[in-house]
């Protein structure tokens, strides 16, 4: 009798430990390879990415095959400036498609749709893959970013799917986190914005000769000026300020700092704003699309406030 109760209770446990392994998956997330997301915590969440692409002439690569280091000093090296390119629409769809023949839902968080095509071409593949498999949910959102803009939205989805929570409830922690997020960051020359047409080349020209830094940021979607000051050390001085005073009125969630092939300088920033707060602060490096349109010794802070 004792062994018969005993296999009943245990097959009890295996029972609700299956259906809470099953229910916390019952949502799973989907971003692309611009949100700079470090692989431990993609490993943690089982967050799945669709690669950008870049392309050297006639060569084409997935941006998270190629080694940062090593892209970087290809950049440098090159008189022709690669180019960047949405993922692959068979990607998209075998990602979708991966998590709907497993039995559960996709929530998708993109790169801005101000910014690239991602957006539009993973809701082209909703409605293949929906045609194909009529009781699929899939979502998206559009992150109005990139790089931990929306990488910062991306986690906060996939903690509150493993928290077994409900799709309105993993899509509203997505646009918590977007509204209440900003990027700030100063690039280290403006030829790469002038190559790569995010700023006119009279601008960025009169910028070079003035030896004029233009603290960015990312607004509705668009990298926007937010600021101007003459050199790049005012201009980092002026990202600190912005952040203090954003952290002050509003409080503080999270914050990362971020840097493109300058890890010193992004240390430097890092302990800085350590000091100032009294917590740990991480950095994370840019990748490969993000990077080639902004350029080397970029460098800046992803946050999000309490309110």
């Amino acid at each position: 009798m004792e062994f018969v109760l005993y296999m009943f209770i245990n097959s009890l446990k295996k029972t609700k430990k299956k259906k809470e392994e099953e229910s916390v998956l019952a949502i799973k997330i989907v971003c692309d390879s611009t949100a700079y997301i470090p692989q431990d915590l993609l490993n943690k969440y089982d967050i799945l990415i669709v690669s950008l692409n870049i392309i050297f002439k006639n060569d084409t690569f997935k941006e998270i095959d190629i080694e940062k280091d090593n892209f970087y000093e290809k950049l440098k090296e090159t008189k022709e400036l690669p180019t960047s390119a949405q993922p692959n629409i068979n990607d998209i769809y075998d990602s979708f498609e991966k998590v709907i023949k497993a039995g559960h839902k996709v929530v998708g968080i993109f790169m801005s749709s101000e910014m690239s095509g991602t957006y539009s071409s993973s809701n082209l593949v909703k409605t293949m893959i929906i045609d194909k498999y009529p009781n699929a949910v899939i979502e998206i959102v559009d992150s109005r970013s990139n790089s931990m803009q929306m990488g910062f939205a991306v986690l906060a989805a996939a903690e509150e799917a493993f928290k077994d929570s409900s799709m309105e409830a993993v899509l509203s922690a997505a646009y918590n986190v977007i509204q209440k997020s900003r990027f700030i960051f100063v690039p280290d020359t403006l030829e790469y914005l002038r190559k790569g047409g995010r700023m006119g080349g009279a601008t960025a020209l009169i910028g070079m000769i003035l030896k004029i830094r233009p603290v960015l940021t990312v607004v509705d979607g668009k990298t926007s000026v937010l600021d101007k000051v003459r050199t790049k050390k005012k201009a980092v001085d002026r990202i600190v300020e912005i952040f203090m005073d954003d952290v002050k009125n509003k409080g503080l969630d999270k914050v990362i700092v971020h840097n493109i092939d300058c890890a010193e300088e992004g240390l430097e920033l890092s302990k800085r704003i350590e000091e100032l707060i009294g917590i740990k602060v991480e950095i994370y490096p840019i990748g490969p699309v993000i990077g080639l349109h902004t350029g080397p010794g970029a460098i800046g802070l992803v946050y999000y406030t309490k309110k």
